[in-house]
């Protein structure tokens, strides 16, 4: 008996995972995903990534089967972009949503024989260690933020999440980071390599200024524009205090609502109504969204947490002018402050209202300048050259016998404060 043994790479170059496209030989996969909400992708950067993602596997010729929560409104087992839309049941709640639907997911996934079960999310891939130790399927774990140091959860959900985060460096057979911030956060704190696999967009077509202008009275040009979940680590609260600072009449449109997070999108209101320049719009999808994107005058990200925002990469490909904080996966994508792309200090209100002063003050010149970022961004950022890389991940692992994966798996590790008995293999 032959037994392929994967060589573990010293830390250094596991930090740029580059695949050999003669490691392993192509067929055709069951993949499911599973922790999106549900596709078609309306709102949610999850949903536009497994969207995105799932759609060119299967016209590779894969088998994509994606687990849809009922209350997102999915088609119950619908072919969507060559996919399948399967439903599973959840429970519609915010500590239990996420995971009660991984579970079911998962059970269902197994049933249908999937040879990879790619979790989305550190609180879907709670469930990891079902496939992971009681089916031949491989388990690939996409971690697109660090979820348990969300603002939205308290500390008993913090616990559960963090449990969510020592899993995610530890059961998976492979996990995967979208920005090069969560790659050195999994060097950090885990004895062993992640595969780093950004976001990507598609270049956008140049629509012009019509819905925008017939449904919500806009003027293109005329507006400063925010577009995200109304959570605390989005800080569109700071936005909308920073933006009192900032003089005269152009609107803020705030595209976005609550995510379980009622109280808090509450006070979002409450300080919206205070300036009335401030316009919420709710949720807005396809040709409004990116009608919204084309036309305005500055894209603002004030986050204080993000793995690699969509919101962001979308903004930049229209040519817009971005502001954002200068957390870590933000400057990825900009780099340092530079007309076209402003940076302010996360959690400078100030800071922030004098970046979007500057920006609204100067529009001919900033927008020109956002051109080579809008270059840069369709250059850097591809969903075919991330598929390429997930592909070949996917072929990876599937080649690896369970003689090998018992071999090459490391020592159980006890979470902190836990001791372990037998290890489980």
């Amino acid at each position: 008996m032959t037994i392929h043994l994967r060589t573990v790479p010293s830390r250094s170059a596991r930090r740029r995972h580059t695949p050999d496209p003669t490691a392993a030989a192509w067929r055709p996969l069951r993949i499911v995903m599973i922790g999106q909400k549900g596709l078609p992708a309306t709102f949610g950067g999850i949903e536009h990534h497994v969207e995105e993602v799932g759609r060119r596997l299967a016209e590779r010729g894969h088998q994509v089967t994606v687990f849809c929560r009922s209350s997102y409104g999915a088609v119950r087992d619908a072919a969507y972009l060559g996919m399948e839309l399967r439903s599973a049941p959840t429970v519609g709640t915010k500590h239990l949503d996420a995971i009660v639907h991984s579970a079911s997911s998962t059970a269902l996934g197994l049933l249908g024989g999937a040879d990879i079960v790619h979790y989305h999310g550190m609180g879907p891939g709670l469930m990891s260690p079902v496939p992971h130790y009681l089916s031949h399927a491989k388990v690939v774990l996409t971690i697109h933020g660090l979820d348990h140091q969300r603002g939205k959860w308290g500390h008993a959900a913090q616990a559960v999440l963090g449990a969510g985060h020592w899993m995610s460096g530890h059961l998976p057979d492979r996990t995967v980071v979208v920005s090069r911030a969560l790659e050195n956060h999994y060097l950090e704190h885990f004895s062993h390599g992640c595969d780093y696999i950004p976001n990507g967009v598609v270049e956008p077509p140049d629509l012009p200024a019509q819905r925008i202008v017939d449904e919500l009275g806009l003027t293109p040009g005329g507006y400063a524009l925010f577009v995200g979940r109304l959570v605390p680590e989005k800080a569109p609260d700071q936005l909308l205090r920073a933006y009192r600072r900032v003089p005269g009449n152009l609107p803020l449109v705030v595209v976005g609502d609550s995510s379980f997070t009622d109280d808090y999108t509450g006070q979002v209101r409450d300080l919206a109504a205070q300036d009335p320049r401030v316009m919420l719009t709710g949720f807005a999808y396809g040709d409004l969204l990116a009608e919204l994107y084309r036309h305005a005058a500055a894209f603002v990200q004030p986050s204080l947490l993000e793995g690699l925002p969509l919101t962001l990469l979308e903004a930049a490909s229209h040519g817009t002018p971005v502001v954002a904080s200068d957390i870590a996966p933000h400057l990825e994508v900009l780099g340092a402050d530079a007309p076209g792309r402003r940076v302010f200090a996360a959690g400078d209100e100030a800071g922030l209202a004098s970046a979007l002063t500057t920006v609204l003050a100067a529009p001919r010149q900033e927008r020109a300048a956002a051109t080579g970022l809008r270059r840069q961004v369709l250059d850097t950022y591809r969903w075919d050259a991330a598929v390429d890389q997930l592909e070949q991940l996917y072929l990876e692992e599937v080649r690896v016998t369970p003689q090998t994966r018992r071999l090459r798996r490391r020592p159980a590790a006890a979470l902190p404060g836990t001791t372990l008995g037998r290890t489980p293999w």
